[in-house]
């Protein structure tokens, strides 16, 4: 009696251990299925898929670890090229929060568009996708986040006409991430001894990775998928010469926790 329930009591621990493991799921590759069915929606425009060669999506949101169900926060999305894909691939259990300045009404001029409109009327396609207007020194998220994500536009943080602080900024974003959750900084490496041109839309990958580091993060990896080594930074990034074949850097960093 006493050795059964012994066997009894050693079986259970050993199954309260096994439920108490956490079951490491196999990272997403360029070839997963959820980001293939990404890439290949067909509510996409034209425009945009056209673009895919150069740009290499599947892989970008690959190395930026996205799996359905993810919370997603975009940093100044432009024309919504990557909302699009970072949409699908998390999936209607997921949430894409786009964080963009207000629009700016132009004396003179038809009243500015709401960012990335045109995918936030398509409900029937991305009803997941919310806007949230910031001036990026706080991100207000209205959940915790799991990654964080901004392509071809941190740059864009460090105009002039913006007055920011940057490192209020990236602390902003450390703020809105779930511990251990990812930001993934995207950009135009600039010309050799150049941290930052305004006028080419470019920056320092050395400067991007100092200034993230300086807000908590910690370093975790950096894609070479989208360099370009011909590109030597002189020529501004809608250069017809360049436009679409720039060198970017792809910066992964993590939250602790």
């Amino acid at each position: 009696m006493r050795n059964t329930l012994m066997r009894s009591l050693a079986l259970a621990a050993l199954l309260g251990a096994a439920a108490c493991q956490t079951v490491a799921m196999p990272a997403p590759t360029a070839s997963s299925a959820h980001i293939v069915a990404a890439i290949a929606d067909a509510a996409r425009p034209a425009a945009d898929t056209a673009r895919d060669a150069d740009r290499k999506p599947a892989e970008m949101i690959a190395f930026g670890e996205l799996t359905p169900g993810d919370k997603i926060g975009e940093l100044i999305p432009g024309g919504g090229y990557m909302t699009r894909i970072l949409s699908k691939a998390v999936g209607p259990a997921g949430k894409v929060y786009v964080f963009a300045s207000a629009p700016v009404q132009r004396e003179g001029q038809p009243p500015p568009a709401a960012p990335v409109a045109a995918i936030t009327a398509d409900a029937a396609n991305y009803r997941n996708v919310q806007v949230v207007i910031t001036d990026f020194t706080k991100i207000p998220a209205p959940e915790p986040l799991d990654l964080v994500w901004t392509s071809q536009n941190y740059h864009d943080m460090h105009n002039p006409g913006r007055n920011l602080d940057i490192n209020a900024a990236n602390k902003a974003v450390y703020g809105a991430l779930k511990p251990g959750g990812l930001y993934v900084v995207l950009d135009h490496q600039s010309a050799r001894g150049v941290d930052f041109d305004a006028q080419k839309h470019r920056i320092d990958m050395a400067k991007v990775k100092a200034e993230v580091l300086a807000a908590g993060f910690t370093f975790v990896d950096e894609s070479q998928v989208l360099d370009n080594p011909a590109d030597d930074g002189s020529k501004g990034v809608f250069d017809a010469s360049i436009r679409g074949k720039t060198d970017q850097f792809i910066l992964k960093f993590k939250k602790p926790g």
